[in-house]
């Protein structure tokens, strides 16, 4: 008898991990759907693709919003993703953020990075600018006409010798088909 438990222990442990899953699952999904049926027309959500919108109407398996001022799209209740609270709908929408800060607010545009200010931060970034040899002088005017004369006769020397190479390819091919 011992032995036979031990064989089935295995199977106890996974039915009971398989109920402990289902059992939350379900829980999601209870709570989900009593989210959806607690939305009234004029609340405010977010569909399962992360758009906002305001409901309108609500049908048994389907809701009417606006999604835009005058603009309607009907959506399955189950593609709601979150029903959301009118402070925070309305924060997401007119991007308003009730949180207030002492911090310096960046300016829409940039004249205020304009002027004295901003040419002594030029002038400090360009002392602090690191030497990295991109502004060295360069050749002489006599050095490069050299190194260049000097490239174009290696591509000249590279071009002849592929052509060499083909021309005796072919050489090969007539002479291995005459002596067949």
């Amino acid at each position: 008898m011992p032995s036979s438990i031990v064989t089935l222990l295995p199977f106890i442990v996974l039915i009971g991990a398989m109920f402990l899953m289902t059992r939350s699952a379900k829980k999601k999904q209870q709570a989900a759907q009593q989210m959806r049926d607690e939305m009234q027309p004029g609340t405010g959500i977010r569909t399962i693709g992360g758009m906002y919108a305001t409901v309108k109407e609500i049908h048994e398996d389907s809701v009417l919003l606006e999604v835009a001022p005058g603009v309607h799209a009907i959506y399955a209740k189950n593609a709601i993703g979150a029903v959301l609270a009118d402070d925070e709908y309305n924060r997401i929408l007119d991007g308003a953020d009730p949180i207030k800060t002492d911090e310096p607010v960046v300016p829409d545009d940039a004249s205020s990075l304009t002027g004295a200010l901003a040419d002594e931060d030029t002038d400090k970034a360009k002392a602090d600018k690191i030497d990295l040899g991109k502004d060295a002088p360069k050749a002489d005017d006599a050095e490069q006409p050299a190194a260049k004369a000097d490239k174009d006769a290696d591509a000249d020397d590279a071009k002849d010798a592929a052509k060499a190479d083909a021309e005796s390819a072919e050489e090969d091919k007539k002479s291995g088909g005459e002596a067949k």
